[in-house]
């Protein structure tokens, strides 16, 4: 069981439900221990008082708030608590809508959400089912870290997930990163778009979804532990140079995925829906086309 990181309520209406927050992910990265590269000796941070010009241990350390003017007016751990905002202790639902009207970069990191007492399984259970037969998910504010923030409620398996959410002002206008104008051929599209549908997957599970970078790192610590020589990072296949021929990049990326993904040489990739209607209608044109002079060169004189 994970730790609670945090409790309250969400609060529905008027309906009051307590719940514990919990951790929903685990980080299985390697951690590193800064070291002083002459003698591995490791090396630690010390917390210096700037007045006494001495070291402070952890315990004295507390928190403040530096005005414009340098003043620093310090703030106890229980005044934060007592901040005169509604939301201190309580997670509290503004509105409803659609998941795939949340811009995904506004997703944090998610958490899920626990009844405390047995009574709050049963308004627990109803918010749930009504966000499932709603088909939506629940934006709320809370006050959580020294900060109010919002929050996305969602419903996952038979619990409650809470994901924190950016403000608004807190993402940056993607006009700058945005490319210049560029002229795009017809069969390139199509192209891209078998690939999408070559490439396309039921879900995120599987070998290829793997933390490679872990596993490889753990090979270099236990090669150096055991003075074995140092496993060597695979050659990347040469290329003659860069391709510029874009319609001939994707078609050999749609051969290697279709490869990867158990096709064999002969068999042709199955194209997108769009793309076979756009290719139908394209054979379709012609024949329309001379129809239609047949049609007139045809027809009797007035």
């Amino acid at each position: 069981m994970p730790p609670i990181v945090w409790t309250g309520a969400i609060s529905f209406g008027l309906v009051s439900i307590p719940i514990a927050v919990l951790g929903a992910t685990e980080d299985h990265s390697v951690r590193f221990r800064r070291i002083h590269t002459v003698d591995n000796g490791l090396v630690r941070n010390r917390y210096w008082c700037e007045i006494e010009d001495r070291e402070v241990s952890y315990g004295e350390i507390g928190q403040g708030y530096e005005t414009a003017g340098n003043r620093i007016i310090p703030l106890t751990d229980e005044e934060l608590r007592q901040l005169p905002l509604p939301t201190a202790r309580a997670i509290e639902l503004v509105g409803f809508l659609p998941a795939a009207d949340v811009d995904p970069i506004r997703i944090g990191p998610g958490y899920y959400l626990q009844p405390l007492p047995c009574v709050a399984a049963k308004p627990y259970v109803l918010l749930r089912q009504a966000l499932q037969r709603a088909a939506k998910v629940a934006v709320a504010r809370y006050a959580w870290h020294g900060r109010e923030r919002l929050g996305l409620l969602r419903v996952r398996g038979d619990v409650i997930a809470l994901h924190t959410l950016l403000w608004p002002d807190e993402i940056r206008d993607p006009a700058r990163a945005a490319p210049g104008p560029v002229v795009l051929e017809p069969g390139e599209i199509d192209e891209a778009m078998t690939l999408v549908e070559v490439m396309s997957r039921d879900n995120v599970e599987g070998p290829e979804f793997t933390d490679h970078y872990t596993q490889a790192l753990r090979q270099v610590v236990e090669a150096k532990q055991e003075h074995r020589r140092l496993p060597q990072a695979p050659h990347p296949a040469a290329r003659p140079g860069q391709l510029v021929d874009l319609m001939a990049a994707l078609q050999e990326s749609v051969d290697k995925a279709w490869a990867a993904r158990g096709g064999t040489g002969d068999a042709v990739p199955q194209e997108a829906p769009a793309v076979q209607a756009k290719k139908a209608a394209a054979r379709k044109a012609p024949a329309r086309a001379a129809s239609s002079r047949n049609g007139s060169r045809g027809a009797p004189a007035r």
